[in-house]
């Protein structure tokens, strides 16, 4: 479900035109992603080929109508999320796990970086039993990888998608509207290969 409640921005990506709100054509897909602060993990999706649109938000909390503000006293349970809407027949949800493990650290808990609190965890929203099959399996071979350089315990959570609320409208396609805004991820270096 997505709830509109906060969906105060316009119904139009700012890098490509397509909408950010449903409905969406039946052949697109739609995956969601927290890796840290939204602003920088959209970039990273909305340039890949086959997706169709993003759009940034929280997920994964108890608050009803959470706004950026509340999110970030860490009392709304909500994480800073990507809603991807995308091809299949271009690009596969286990593509979109690739740059999901490659563009953070999955060991850092509640933070990435100087971004500290649990609106910055490393999450994983499904929608379906199949991508929450194929988000499982993907942790444990990305674990895999690793440990053999001597990393920690991933923390992704993983979990069925509840609701999605939109941001404000001012932190979609934030880097592109910013281009020299802060972006807080880093990766940890090590591939995951498909």
């Amino acid at each position: 479900m997505i709830s509109n409640s906060q969906a105060k921005n316009p119904n139009c990506h700012f890098v490509n035109g397509n909408p950010i709100q449903e409905p969406f054509a039946a052949e697109l897909q739609k995956a969601i992603f927290g890796l840290g602060c939204f602003w920088g993990a959209e970039k990273c999706f909305w340039e890949a080929d086959g997706v169709f649109s993003t759009a940034v938000g929280f997920a994964g909390g108890n608050s009803p109508n959470p706004n950026y503000k509340q999110i970030c006293t860490g009392a709304t349970g909500h994480a800073e999320v990507v809603m991807v809407i995308y091809e299949p027949i271009v690009i596969s949800y286990i593509k979109l796990l690739k740059i999901f493990w490659e563009n953070h650290d999955p060991t850092q808990g509640n933070r990435q970086g100087n971004d500290i609190g649990t609106q910055y965890r490393s999450i994983i929203q499904t929608s379906g039993g199949e991508q929450y099959l194929i988000a499982k399996e993907s942790l444990a071979i990305y674990q895999n990888e690793l440990k053999k350089v001597g990393l920690g315990q991933i923390t992704t959570e993983i979990s069925p998608l509840d609701v999605f609320h939109y941001a404000e409208d001012y932190h979609q396609q934030y880097l592109a509207k910013n281009p020299n805004g802060y972006c807080g991820l880093r990766s940890t270096g090590i591939s995951f290969d498909i």
